[in-house]
């Protein structure tokens, strides 16, 4: 499946709070993915939470996009990405 790197902008900052609130709308975000075949994989942040780098296995760029629409997040740029060997 293609490895994409998803790159975000956020003007308020990232923030997710560490508490049940957050467990639940994890869960959502996993299911809305599941529907178009995308899967998380890890995500980094800058250090201003401004910025995040998200990296998704799914089967084409609009179908991450479409996903992040349904879980409110925002997308810059999508990127097919390969591992170096």
């Amino acid at each position: 499946m293609p490895r994409y790197v998803v790159e975000r902008t956020c003007p308020d900052g990232l923030r997710i709070p560490v508490d049940n609130q957050r467990a639940q709308a994890c869960l959502a975000v996993v299911e809305n993915n599941a529907t178009k075949g995308v899967f998380w994989v890890h995500s980094y942040v800058s250090q201003d939470l401004n910025k995040s780098f998200c990296v998704y296995d799914g089967p084409t760029p609009e179908a991450i996009r479409d996903v992040a629409g349904k879980n409110n997040l925002p997308v810059g740029s999508i990127t097919l990405a390969t591992v170096l060997k």
